[in-house]
C-alpha cells in the first residue's frame, strides 16, 4: 500500500533546527531527495529534515485529498492498529483499568479506532488536524472529534487512562513538546501507545531514499531506541516495543514476504514500530521541575 504524502508545495517556509533529542546542532547528510533532506545528528544519531517545514505548512497538507486517502483504506488502517495494540498486550492493560476508562486517539483520522474503542466500553475521543476527516468521522460514526493539533487544544490535565498515536510523532515538528503534552493529559499511571515507521529496518536499510517512509511529510525517522529514549526523557516508562513488516506487500513473492514479515517481528527489523510507556505514578517530570 502507498503510503500518502504531498510535497511540499512553492512557498512553503522551512527553519533550521536542533536535534529534538539532544539539542546538538551538528549534523551529516543522511538522505539527499530532490525537494528535502534527511540529516543525522552527530551527538546522538537521531534523522531529522533540516531544515524542516514549518508546523503550519506540514499542517495545512492534510486536506480532502488526504481525507479521501483514509476513506479508502480505513479497514485495512484499523486492521494495522488493532494488530499492533495485540502486539504490546492491549487486552491485558485494558482489564487493569477501572470502569470508566478514558481513551485518546491523537491523529484519529476519520475516528474508526475512536469508535471501536466505545464499543469496548471507553470513554473515547480523538483528535485530527484535518477537517475534512474530522467532519466525516462525525457524520458517519457519531464519534467526538477535537480538530486542531494537540497542543492547540489544552485539554484537561491527568484526564486520560490511554493515549494512542498511530503514525503522526513523525509528522509533528517537535516530537517531545508532543511527548509532553500527551504525558500531561495522561492520569498518573496511565498509557501511551505510539507507533511510527521503524528507521532500523530491513526495508529502510535495503531501500534507502527509496524506503516508503523517506517521503516529504515525515519530518522525524525514529529508530527503537531513539523514540525510546525521547519517550524516557518526556518522564514516561518504557515498558513494550515490536516491530512488524519485513518487506511490503508487492516487493517479494508472497511466501518470502511471509517469512521476512516473520523474522521482522521477531528480531525488531520490521519496518512499524510500536510502543507501550506508562507515566509513572509519581511524575519523573514533576519531581525534577519541583511541582507537585
Amino acid at each position: 500500500m502507498k503510503t500518502y504524502f504531498k510535497p511540499p508545495r512553492p512557498g512553503e517556509t522551512s527553519v533550521a533546527a536542533a536535534c529534538p533529542i539532544c539539542g546538538c546542532y551538528t549534523v551529516r547528510q543522511f538522505w539527499r531527495l530532490p525537494e528535502y533532506s534527511f540529516q543525522r545528528c552527530t551527538g546522538c544519531g537521531h534523522v531529522y529534515q533540516n531544515p524542516r517545514p514549518s508546523p503550519l505548512d506540514l499542517v495545512e497538507r492534510y486536506d480532502e485529498d488526504y481525507k479521501q486517502y483514509e476513506v479508502d483504506n480505513a479497514d485495512n488502517f484499523f486492521n494495522l492498529m488493532r494488530l499492533g495494540l495485540d502486539d504490546v498486550g492491549f487486552s491485558g492493560l485494558e482489564a487493569s483499568l477501572p470502569p470508566g476508562k478514558r481513551a485518546l486517539d491523537v491523529g484519529c483520522a476519520t475516528g474508526m479506532l475512536v469508535a471501536a474503542l466505545e464499543k469496548r466500553g471507553w470513554q473515547a475521543e480523538g483528535v485530527e488536524v484535518c477537517q475534512a476527516s474530522a467532519d466525516y468521522g462525525r457524520a458517519t460514526r457519531g464519534v467526538t472529534i477535537h480538530v486542531g493539533t494537540l497542543d492547540s487544544l489544552h485539554l484537561p490535565a491527568a484526564s486520560f487512562d490511554l493515549v494512542h498515536s498511530s503514525h503522526v510523532i513523525e509528522h509533528v515538528s517537535e516530537p517531545g513538546a508532543f511527548l509532553r503534552e500527551m504525558h500531561r493529559i495522561l492520569k498518573p499511571g496511565g498509557y501511551l501507545v505510539c507507533a511510527t515507521p521503524n528507521l532500523a529496518s530491513y526495508q529502510a536499510r535495503r531501500f534507502g531514499t527509496e524506503w516508503r517512509s523517506a517521503i516529504a511529510d515525515h519530518v522525524h525517522l525514529f529508530s527503537l531506541r531513539s523514540l525510546r529514549r525521547l519517550i524516557r526523557q518526556c518522564g514516561f516508562q518504557p515498558l513494550r516495543h515490536k516491530t512488524w513488516g519485513g518487506i511490503a506487500l508487492g516487493l517479494a513473492p508472497p511466501r518470502r514476504k511471509a517469512c521476512l514479515d516473520r523474522w521482522a517481528k521477531r528480531l525488531g527489523f520490521g519496518d512499524v514500530q510500536i510502543q507501550l510507556a506508562r507515566k509513572p505514578l509519581v511524575s519523573g517530570i514533576s519531581r525534577r521541575s519541583g511541582g507537585g
